[in-house]
């Protein structure tokens, strides 16, 4: 299996209840990633639904910091549809809480294919043209999540990882995993969260954590590389929205996300 299969696994360990052995390399600031965890919760729920592999609206609330090491998952079905079966989740070490989940889940292949959207895709020159994801000592121990995939940002959104952060709001970047898994709906869970917090466009470095972050997943991705693009409006009260859309080869829109996060401390 891919490293990333391998670190999302989870194992059957009673009615609703699921075990997994969290990876530490995915680590980031204070605690694992929270894409990561949310795909790792993604697969409880999917195995709870066996029927509706595939993930349609997630939203999470990060409870606490999750460290690398064993971790348990209670998933409850509240609906099991015809066509959408919806799970309520909690991931827990120890006694202590570290994400509540509600999901929406279904089978992406079912759906109807009749595109009607005004969105675009964002304009990156093409990979080798970008700037690889080569983190400054500003990251410190986020250098071993960064090693679980490839990004190449687009060149004019990277003045922050140079001393001259610009100020947009605004990063893009392409994004593949790093043993060249090729992308599925579970996996983009981790991908609205993979990209470094957009504050760093402002000058404000360091790890964001998460407060809540809800991602739909629009259509199974194809092939290929993927495109990320990361946005925020308002910076208010110790806090920041960030929007993230992600498009796969064929041009299409395959997800999109909100989060509420921390500045960085």
């Amino acid at each position: 299996m891919s490293v990333f299969d391998t670190a999302t696994a989870v194992t059957a360990a009673g009615p609703g209840r699921w075990t997994a052995d969290l990876s530490e390399g995915w680590a980031i600031g204070g605690g694992l990633n929270g894409g990561y965890l949310l795909a790792t919760v993604g697969r409880a729920v999917a195995a709870a639904l066996p029927a509706k592999p595939d993930p349609l609206a997630v939203g999470a609330h990060y409870l606490s910091a999750t460290r690398p090491g064993p971790a348990e998952i209670d998933v409850a079905v509240l609906r099991d549809g015809g066509s959408v079966g919806t799970a309520r989740a909690e991931l827990r070490q120890g006694d202590t809480a570290r994400i509540a989940v509600l999901a929406t889940y279904g089978d992406l292949d079912r759906g109807r294919d009749d595109v009607r959207t005004t969105a675009t895709p964002p304009a990156l020159p093409p990979p080798e043209d970008c700037v690889a994801n080569e983190p400054p000592p500003a990251l410190g121990d986020a250098v071993s999540l960064l090693g679980r995939f490839e990004m190449r940002f687009h060149p004019d959104h990277v003045g922050w990882a140079r001393g001259r952060p610009d100020g947009s709001g605004v990063l893009t970047a392409w994004f593949r995993l790093e043993d060249g898994r090729e992308p599925d709906p579970l996996s983009l869970l981790l991908v609205v969260d993979a990209l470094p917090p957009v504050t760093f466009t402002h000058g404000l470095m360091g790890w964001a954590p998460t407060l809540e972050l809800t991602a739909h997943v629009r259509a199974r991705p194809a092939p290929g590389w993927l495109r990320v693009t990361h946005a925020t409006r308002n910076i208010a009260g110790g806090m920041f929205e960030e929007d993230c859309e992600v498009w796969d080869s064929a041009d299409r829109l395959v997800a999109q996300s909100r989060q509420l996060a921390r500045l960085p401390r």
